[in-house]
């Protein structure tokens, strides 16, 4: 099949003709189906009643389309600028038009590297009548989040701390982004005590990486900060369960940061924007971290390991003092950091703790780009609670809930007092299990446009 013309069941084609009008009547709403009828192929869609102002639904009813016509290995579709403006009242046609390809094109999004008789395909789109610059800007969006999938459901032997690096100065080879790798023998020589501890149990050796975009170095430095575990048994604290692969998936705030970085470089964004991701793995052998043993940081904190499984925040806290050490002037860690916000905001939304004004503007962007973040509570009652009677203070709470909140906690303590902070924990928000909209099933790519679009905010 060549090509296929995409309508909307209330497009004014389908009320001119009787079978494509009882056709799109028995289309569930928020689905698309093909018919074929007048020697044409026709893909139908039918958008769920009172969400024509949301541009999230425009994506997802752009990506459910693409999956149904990729997998058919339809080679092109068409739709129309003036059909989509005018399905989507509330939207003016240029937000239509960026929101449906980028659905689109992460709706038709496959991981197949490991499919021996899988090859990936995509139907390409095409948006009659609308501007080339705005079709290439949801291309943009989609590529970036589109290799933060990449990254996460990436094999743990293959992407691993040491290969890590060398995947990103690939990426971003030829463009304007500087990349610096920072072997072991460079952390132990800075002091990042937090990585060099989580990675000894590893046959990879830990990296940390930064990467530089200054397009204008008269703006606001921000840095941001993700979590590279590329793959979490628990450590000595081991993990359960019956399957545990998803775990390679633990680097997802680094691939939310890599993704916001290629976003950002790809689009000539006028930012002046640090990326800063530690890498380990954090897995068990004889040398691995014992529960008990005492981290020294570089500024000055004794931290008890309760818990080695709480690996991530011992690893941001090395990051947060470098943003520190950098006079970044807004800094933003995302982690899959804990089960426990998961439990409060279910799979479809982060939590966000820190500066209450930043972390507002954080929740309107995620609405808007689909990164979708709530902003949560740090109680100062809980702080407490992370007392230790051998060091300065523990890895974990001695609470049994507000998981997520002791964490956020802990890593505030590795804030520089000169810079507004913002943590983000997206756990729960990492995968899918099942296709839906413009998501497949597995990795998500979550962050990558929500701190993009922060970075761009921010720099106005």
């Amino acid at each position: 099949m060549t090509q296929v013309k995409v309508l909307f069941a209330t497009d004014e084609m389908i009320e001119q003709n009787g079978d494509l009008t009882a056709f799109a009547q028995q289309i569930p709403a928020g689905t698309g189906s093909m018919v074929f009828a007048d020697g044409q192929q026709w893909m139908v869609l039918n958008v769920k009643e009172g969400k024509e102002g949301c541009l999230e639904t425009v994506r997802s009813i752009a990506g459910e389309a693409a999956r149904t016509l990729s997998c058919a290995k339809v080679e092109s579709a068409e739709v129309s600028a003036k059909s989509l403006g005018r399905q989507f009242s509330g939207i003016s046609g240029e937000e239509a038009a960026v929101a449906f390809t980028e659905g689109w094109y992460l709706g038709a999004y496959q991981f197949l590297t490991y499919k021996s008789d899988a090859e990936p395909f995509c139907t390409k789109l095409t948006i009659e009548g609308s501007a080339e610059q705005d079709t290439k800007t949801g291309e943009l969006r989609a590529e970036a989040m589109s290799f933060s999938r990449d990254l996460m459901n990436e094999l743990s032997d293959v992407l691993n701390p040491e290969t890590y690096p060398e995947r990103l100065r690939e990426a971003f080879d030829g463009t304007d982004t500087s990349i610096t790798v920072h072997d072991k023998a460079k952390l132990e020589e800075m002091k990042m005590n937090g990585v060099l501890t989580v990675a000894r149990g590893s046959r990879y050796a830990p990296s940390f990486v930064e990467m530089t975009y200054s397009s204008n170095s008269e703006k606001p430095l921000i840095a941001l900060v993700g979590k590279g575990v590329t793959f979490d048994t628990g450590g000595i604290s081991l993990k359960s369960g019956k399957d545990l692969s998803d775990m390679r998936m633990d680097m997802g705030g680094s691939a939310a940061v890599a993704g916001a970085m290629k976003l950002l470089v790809d689009s000539g964004a006028d930012v002046n924007v640090i990326a800063l991701i530690p890498m380990v793995e954090n897995t068990i052998d004889n040398t691995a971290v014992l529960p008990g043993e005492v981290i020294r940081y570089k500024n000055g904190h004794t931290v008890q390991v309760g818990n080695t499984d709480a690996e991530g925040r011992l690893i941001l806290a090395d990051a947060l003092i470098r943003a520190g050490e950098l006079n970044a002037d807004y800094v933003v860690d995302i982690a899959t950091l804990t089960g426990s916000i998961e439990n409060a905001l279910g799979s479809d939304i982060a939590g966000v703790f820190g500066d209450d004004e930043l972390a507002h503007t954080l929740k309107r962007i995620g609405a808007e780009n689909g990164d979708a973040v709530w902003p949560m509570p740090l109680v100062e009652a809980y702080d407490a609670t992370l007392s230790s009677d051998y060091a300065d203070f523990n890895n974990i709470s001695s609470l049994s809930f507000a998981g997520s909140i002791t964490a956020a906690l802990f890593l505030r303590r590795f804030v520089s007092k000169d810079t507004r902070w913002l943590h983000v924990d997206m756990a729960g928000a990492m995968q899918k299990t099942s296709a839906s909209g413009y998501y497949p099933k597995t990795a998500t790519g979550y962050g990558a446009r929500l701190l993009a679009d922060y970075v761009s905010e921010i720099s106005k």
